[in-house]
């Protein structure tokens, strides 16, 4: 491939923003309590549906609606929701439904959840050769430092059950516009809420800020308390919103979804009332200008990674020069960046240095299957317009 990009030297510049980001990123919590601290659809991309409560933690009008499709509300939190019929498997975004069941993400459940790893073809990569940049040299993964609440805060794991069993993906704490200082939004991946074309909704879906903040072993993980484990407790999704287009689109190796392929999770506490953003003491903002890769010296991604050799237990990050990827002309162009993160990185945030700031810019959505890059979707109009409707409409609640 031929890149259109003028030629430059790929470590121009870079320790500079590179110790920006990491400096931007070290926010230190204002609080490390534990799960007990006490202190829709207006857009054409943008699909939403709120989760409440009857006597199975369902609101009244999603209870009617699960009825309609043949789900046994009372019988849901019981062990209900694994049926995966595909008849009874709920799509669309009126459909969703997250109810919280305590103690249902204990700590071995967690550290077992498989990475719902996105691959696609040798074919697939290479395509539209005319447009994509070429391929990055791999840029080994480096473990964050710990404990993750001093360094990098906003970033957690997002578990969720899936026909195939517990699952894990990364995600982020981002700003809420109209709720400053009291954020409950995650910015994740489409595929880690939604299977895409072939499937729907997954559920029991669960965001741990700061997981494993000691990074401990999986096997010093068995004797690790649960504040070690989930030092901020679990947040349950009680509100989702991805693209229009991942929900048609999206597929088991991204397809015609994967430049769409993200997500915003409205959480609550599993215990407590305070806003995840007061309780994390930190968020980020979202850059939805969508900016040129050619104008970005360099995009650092942050995740979980639990697909060998990596196990999902630690942090980390990767760091490079972004270039594009395009998997056909008729798609908006992704950016790729050199990394060795495998499944369960997905979802992770991709972070950019603005002004002095660190902003989140895209997620990890595809890698090739010798885990030598990731790709993420440009956040442009149609996402800007998924956040602002999540922010506005189900923010506050």
């Amino acid at each position: 491939m031929r890149s259109v990009r003028p030629p430059f030297p790929r470590r121009r510049g870079r320790n500079t923003v590179l110790a920006a980001t990491v400096a931007a990123l070290a926010l230190t919590a204002t609080a490390c309590n534990g799960s007990d601290d006490k202190a829709s659809d207006k857009p054409a991309t943008t699909t939403s549906q709120a989760a409440g409560q009857d006597k199975a933690g369902i609101p009244g009008d999603i209870a009617a609606r699960l009825k309609e499709h043949g789900v046994d509300v009372d019988k849901w939190k019981n062990g209900g929701w694994k049926n995966w019929d595909k008849d009874k498997w709920l799509s669309e975004a009126k459909d969703f439904v997250n109810p919280v069941i305590k103690g249902l993400w204990k700590p071995e459940r967690m550290k077992s959840a498989k990475d719902p790893d996105k691959t696609i073809s040798a074919k697939d990569a290479s395509a539209d050769q005319g447009v994509s940049d070429p391929e990055p040299a791999p840029v080994d993964a480096t473990a964050e430092k710990t404990p993750y609440h001093e360094h990098a805060a906003p970033v957690g794991k997002v578990f969720f059950d899936s026909p195939e069993g517990s699952m894990v993906c990364s995600g982020t704490v981002i700003k809420d516009i109209n709720h400053p200082g009291k954020s409950n939004l995650i910015w994740t991946a489409g595929h880690c809420v939604h299977a895409g074309g072939s499937g729907g909704w997954y559920r029991n879906i669960a965001f741990v800020p700061a997981y494993n903040d000691l990074g401990k072993s999986a096997a010093e993980l068995s004797d690790a308390t649960s504040s070690e484990v989930a030092p901020y407790g679990q947040w349950w999704a009680d509100w989702a919103s991805t693209s229009r287009q991942w929900i048609s689109g999206g597929d088991e190796t991204g397809g015609a979804g994967a430049p769409y392929d993200y997500a915003v999770l409205h959480v609550k506490p599993e215990s407590g009332s305070k806003s995840l953003e007061e309780t994390v003491g930190a968020a980020l903002d979202v850059d939805f200008s969508a900016p040129s890769a050619q104008d970005v010296s360099s995009m650092g991604a942050w995740g979980y990674p639990a697909a060998p050799p990596y196990d999902g237990q630690q942090m980390f990050k990767c760091l490079d020069e972004p270039g594009r990827l395009s998997l056909s002309p008729s798609l908006p162009t992704m950016y790729r960046i050199g990394c060795t993160m495998t499944g369960g990185s997905s979802g992770g945030g991709w972070f950019r240095v603005v002004d002095g700031e660190t902003k989140l810019v895209s997620n990890t959505s595809i890698g090739p299957s010798d885990n030598t890059w990731l790709a993420g979707p440009q956040l442009g109009k149609g996402a800007k317009a998924l956040y602002e409707n999540m922010s506005e409409q189900y923010g506050g609640r």
